[in-house]
């Protein structure tokens, strides 16, 4: 195998489609579990997104001998003391859909005024060297605000909820469903975290591949 092909350790269809759309320009092919005739479920006991996605990359480069990523992203959100947090994929409860998720979130911002809906996406992302190494963490964040209803048929998770918000950029105004996918991989708390680790690339030892 070359350098050039990394594995991501996550069953989420949709981050990886979003992860190849990113890499496929560096030249990095993203090949997911099914590639590898699957991974074991990584319990998810960390405090904080990097923490989790540490143990997920970690895992998956031991199991198989091979170049891992894994990430770990969440919505945080201001008037709910940053919950979801590290549970927004299980923020409605173990197992729960998007729709489920997003639901229990607008529930609980009922009467919450507009100055006190801010909140901002989080991406932590881990790349681990066969040996077992860490060789590189990184994090993107991306501000918005929670909107009273879901807008947008884009996106996934928390996309319809979520408005960009950041002053000064042409996709302030939308959410995060409403951006084409070119819009989002340039704002999104994701691809911030992927631009920033492909710009440490270079520098990084990736150590021996199988």
């Amino acid at each position: 195998m070359q350098k050039n092909t990394w594995l991501l350790a996550s069953g989420n269809a949709h981050k990886l489609e979003e992860f190849r759309r990113l890499f496929g320009p560096a030249g990095i092919e993203i090949q997911g579990p099914a590639d590898v005739g699957g991974l074991a479920e990584v319990e998810e006991t960390g405090a904080t997104f990097l923490a989790n996605a540490t143990l997920k990359a970690t895992s998956a480069a031991r199991a198989t001998g091979r170049l891992a990523l894994a990430d770990d992203s969440g919505l945080c959100v201001d008037a709910l003391d940053g919950a979801p947090g590290v549970r927004s994929a299980r923020f409605a409860g173990e197992g729960a859909s998007d729709g489920e998720n997003r639901g229990r979130l607008l529930e609980q911002m009922v009467g919450v005024p507009q100055g006190r809906r801010s909140a901002h996406f989080t991406c932590a992302l881990v790349l681990v060297a066969p040996d077992g190494r860490v060789v590189a963490e990184v994090e993107g964040r991306t501000h918005g605000q929670i909107l009273g209803e879901e807008r947008g048929e884009g996106g996934f998770g928390y996309d319809p909820v979520f408005l960009f918000d950041e002053p000064g950029d042409p996709a302030r105004g939308r959410s995060f469903a409403e951006l084409t996918p070119a819009e989002k991989d340039r704002v999104s708390h994701r691809g911030r975290a992927l631009g920033e680790l492909l710009e440490r690339l270079p520098q990084l030892d990736l150590g021996a591949q199988t």
